[in-house]
């Protein structure tokens, strides 16, 4: 894969060169990312992307081509362009496992190194968290109101084409059983699925032409399109063609509710109980919700996916919480400005537990730990090489874990505050 060194914003390398210059660029440094509040109407956010971006953080290189349009464009002098040329980053990120859910103020990522090693990453990492972290959010309220139906994702031709990618992985992580998308299947082993748009019928002469077609290629058990012209007339023909093997019939149009009950009786009066009923349609988890009582068995879920379902972005920041002083020692540094004050130092979190249900997320200055509270923090990058690896799936069963552990409010789709209050505690108890 490419390299992720120019995805990055230029203020990052002109803040490098007046620290070079300075003196200042090698002090020893802490960013935190997190986010000062969740997105309106949300109780929790889900953590995504962690998984993939220590491999984007290792190819975060300077090749000779990057180097040239710097200079070209005059972006640093030459004496930052020689130090960019051996950039490696050697120091050690760690923050929340992919899947776990996350409150505001959770230190959800922790980059330690130089502040010139450190301050390069920031808007790779940004960008890779709050992209990944607004669709998984969006997915876990999709997949909670679904109540146990499976979800399909099928949003690539909503998003850029490597955004489609990772909305895959991230709504995968986030309980979504399947996407369409290909290049996801392959990079990251998400199941594919997908059978046939309104275009395979409307190429056909008539319908049962294309449902003949369509079973003949995929054999019985594909599902069938049934709105493009008559869905009555369509779900009759489809049982015709398929027979009791019929896998689904998808309705893409109209009265979801209303149709979902029709096409099941029927589907059930033809003999075909077995046959599913699959619904698309801009679906989004108020939608899905609004279905709980209609005899659907399953939701394709596209542009309101991929773009976080009213919120794209988590609104994570990423900030530097502390850095080497004069004696050397590492010391706590924060914002100071009233609407956007911080709190200096980096720290612990860990979720307190009670009979099986959050109370609290906790934060304390690091390492303290307390017994009685979940750590939430894992080691990522130990002086610049992964060390944390696990397959996707671990993180799909975190989340599912994660989100159980949260109070019952959580899963409510209407305002209210977060589902669990953050502390931040000075002392240990």
């Amino acid at each position: 894969m490419t390299g992720t060194a120019l995805l990055t914003d230029r203020y990052e390398l002109t803040m490098l060169q007046a620290a070079l210059r300075s003196g200042a660029a090698h002090r020893h440094s802490v960013f935190e990312v997190f986010a000062r509040r969740l997105p309106d109407g949300r109780r929790y956010g889900v953590v995504a992307g962690t998984g993939r971006l220590p491999g984007a953080v290792q190819r975060f290189r300077f090749d000779d081509a990057d180097l040239a349009h710097l200079s070209d464009h005059h972006v640093v002098d030459d004496s930052t362009l020689e130090w960019l040329r051996e950039y490696r980053f050697s120091g050690c990120i760690s923050g929340y496992a992919e899947g776990e859910c996350y409150l505001p103020n959770s230190p959800v990522l922790a980059v330690e190194g130089s502040f010139a090693e450190a301050v390069l990453l920031e808007t790779l990492v940004l960008s890779v968290l709050n992209h990944d972290s607004a669709v998984a959010a969006a997915a876990s309220r999709m997949t909670a109101a679904a109540e146990g139906r499976p979800c399909i994702e099928m949003g690539s031709r909503r998003t850029h084409e490597e955004a489609a990618v990772a909305a895959a992985r991230a709504a995968y992580v986030a309980g979504f059983g399947s996407t369409s998308n290909l290049e996801a299947g392959r990079r990251y082993g998400v199941p594919t699925s997908g059978t046939s748009a309104h275009a395979f019928t409307l190429l056909h002469d008539d319908e049962r032409a294309a449902f003949e077609a369509q079973v003949a290629s995929q054999g019985a058990g594909t599902t069938l399109l049934v709105d493009t012209y008559d869905v009555e007339a369509a779900v009759r023909l489809a049982v015709e063609v398929a027979g009791r093997d019929l896998g689904a019939v998808r309705l893409d149009s109209g009265d979801l509710l209303a149709q979902a009950r029709q096409v099941r009786e029927q589907l059930d009066a033809l003999g075909n109980p077995g046959t599913r009923i699959i619904v698309t349609s801009d679906l989004d988890e108020f939608a899905i919700a609004a279905l709980a009582a209609a005899p659907v068995d399953g939701y394709g879920v596209g542009t309101q996916l991929v773009i976080g379902s009213g919120a794209p972005t988590a609104g994570m920041v990423y900030k530097l919480v502390a850095r080497e002083n004069a004696a050397g020692e590492l010391e706590g540094v924060a914002k100071r400005s009233a609407a956007k004050a911080g709190v200096g130092g980096r720290k612990h979190a860990g979720r307190l537990v009670v009979d099986g249900v959050a109370q609290a997320e906790v934060l304390r200055p690091w390492p303290r730990e307390v017994e009685g509270e979940r750590p939430l923090q894992v080691e990522l990058v130990r002086d610049g090489e992964v060390v944390h690896r696990e397959p996707l799936d671990a993180a799909r069963d975190r989340h599912r874990a994660s989100l159980a552990e949260l109070p019952p409010s959580a899963r409510q789709l209407s305002r209210g505050e977060p589902a669990i209050p953050t502390r931040y505690e000075q002392e240990t108890p």
